[in-house]
């Protein structure tokens, strides 16, 4: 299959924080990427600006080695490669001082789109955006990334919110959540909105339940000290899931713009019921062998932070009233695995006869390994022996059904820094709809933090604790297995 190109317009990319991981891992490959595809225009400057001590050969020496570490060997061209790095170079900018910024300012250039990517610490966003306008480079051309953790609660989004604000309108502002830059997240608005077959049926007269579930697994590792203090909840449900949930449950858009489908989001976050209190599942990896703990890993044997979380999620507006969404994330879980699952009712009266058997129809939407789609329908069993029902999918792996393999898909990284180019805003947050999601989800936090609520320990390579089973057995329903 021939993927359609569209350029962008000449570009100056800065990368703050270009030399850290992020930015090895999935910046500077997914721009390489862009380059390989005819995508990137030859005037685009990359800019990489860190307090490191580096000179451009230097900086095109790591560009390189993240792009021979981190792009599969079959997109590696050593003459692409060399001519990619001939558009980067590095400035050392001290991101509290004065270091650096006026050769910046000198080298951006005012009559191109200008972006800036705060690939660093939150506590450095003001200080960025500060010294861009004290430097001339905060002026309409100009946009700026920023990556999440976005507050760790209401106050310090607002505050965060009200720094960048400061300096930049809204619209100039990208607030990055990459799990809206898969391919199967955008197919999931293509699905509801460009098909007449699902959308009469995406309510609650005919949708039992929906589950969304982002498994891993890998431990916190090295990023204990980081995920201590936010957990489950605030380093994927707030963010990851919340998004997923919005695109789910929104109203159909009156058009495919970045603020008319952003209000539909934001109204599915305003309608999203308080959670009660046994309606939440909390865990906590436990030993495994010679697996350490989650408290041994974070150095904290009294840690009450969640590895695990399974919440019951009501949505009171007229569409989806009355049907549970069933949300999970967690680590050291049996697979890697991120997909949505939509489970519809039966049908209203059996002309087969219980003899026969039930099944479902279930639309599950695999986000990670694998991104694709697939239905499962009802058919009768073949053979003599009477009527008896099954279930078959209808199975539309991307790979298969649109002729390409996993390495050709363009990472979520790459569509979006993209879209940042071109200005489109509809797969980033807006200021309202992170406020509003920290305004649900203080008060879940609060409440066990105020019970002192323990997570519950489970085994590694588990679908969690037992309790999140309970979740949904006691009404009648039972999660899709992780491994499946």
């Amino acid at each position: 299959m021939v993927t359609r190109v569209i350029p962008v317009d000449p570009f100056d990319l800065v990368i703050f924080g270009g030399t850290g991981d992020l930015a090895k891992r999935k910046i500077l490959p997914g721009l390489y990427r862009r380059y390989l595809s005819g995508q990137m225009p030859v005037e685009a400057q990359i800019i990489g600006a860190a307090r490191g001590e580096l000179d451009d050969e230097g900086f095109r020496a790591l560009v390189t080695e993240s792009i021979e570490t981190f792009v599969a060997k079959s997109e590696q061209d050593p003459e692409a490669i060399k001519s990619f790095v001939e558009h980067c170079s590095y400035i050392k900018v001290d991101a509290k001082g004065t270091g650096g910024w006026k050769e910046l300012a000198s080298k951006v250039r005012q009559n191109v789109v200008q972006a800036y990517y705060f690939s660093v610490a939150p506590s450095l966003f003001g200080d960025l955006a500060k010294g861009l306008q004290a430097n001339g480079m905060a002026g309409d051309n100009a946009r700026i990334v920023v990556e999440k953790p976005f507050g760790r609660d209401l106050a310090t989004a607002k505050e965060l919110n009200s720094v960048l604000v400061d300096v930049f309108d809204e619209h100039q502002i990208y607030r990055i959540d990459h799990y809206l830059g898969k391919e199967t997240v955008q197919n999931l608005m293509a699905v509801r909105f460009g098909n007449v077959l699902f959308e009469p049926l995406w309510n609650s007269q005919y949708v039992d339940h929906i589950q969304v579930t982002v498994a891993e697994t890998v431990g916190v590792g090295g990023r204990g000290s980081y995920y201590d203090k936010s957990g489950a909840m605030r380093d994927m449900v707030q963010n990851h899931l919340m998004q997923l949930l919005c695109l789910i449950a929104m109203e159909p858009p009156s058009k495919f713009d970045p603020d008319a489908v952003r209000d539909e989001k934001l109204k599915v976050i305003r309608a999203l019921d308080p959670v009660a209190a046994d309606d939440i599942v909390r865990g906590q990896y436990r030993s495994d062998g010679d697996q350490p703990s989650y408290l041994e890993e974070v150095d904290d044997p009294q840690s009450k932070t969640e590895s695990f979380l399974a919440l019951k999620i009501g949505v009171s507006n007229w569409r989806w009233n009355g049907t549970p969404f069933y949300l999970r994330t967690g680590k050291k879980m049996s697979a890697r695995m991120s997909e949505i699952v939509v489970v519809f009712k039966d049908p209203p009266h059996s002309i087969f006869g219980e003899e026969a058997g039930s099944t479902h129809n279930v639309l599950t939407i695999r986000l990670q390994p694998d991104e694709g789609m697939n239905l499962s329908v009802t058919i009768k069993e073949p053979g003599p022996g009477g009527m008896r029902l099954i279930e078959v999918p209808l199975d539309m792996s991307f790979a298969e059904a649109l002729g390409t393999d996993a390495s050709d898909m363009p990472d979520a990284y790459e569509r979006l820094i993209m879209d940042v180019i071109r200005g489109n805003q509809t797969l980033f947050m807006r200021g309202d709809e992170v406020e509003a999601a920290w305004m649900w989800t203080d008060p879940i936090i609060n409440g066990w933090d105020r019970r002192g609520d323990k997570p519950s320990p489970y085994k590694q390579n588990s679908s969690g604790p037992e309790e999140s089973l309970m979740l949904l057995h006691r009404d009648g329903r039972r999660w899709r297995d992780i491994d499946t």
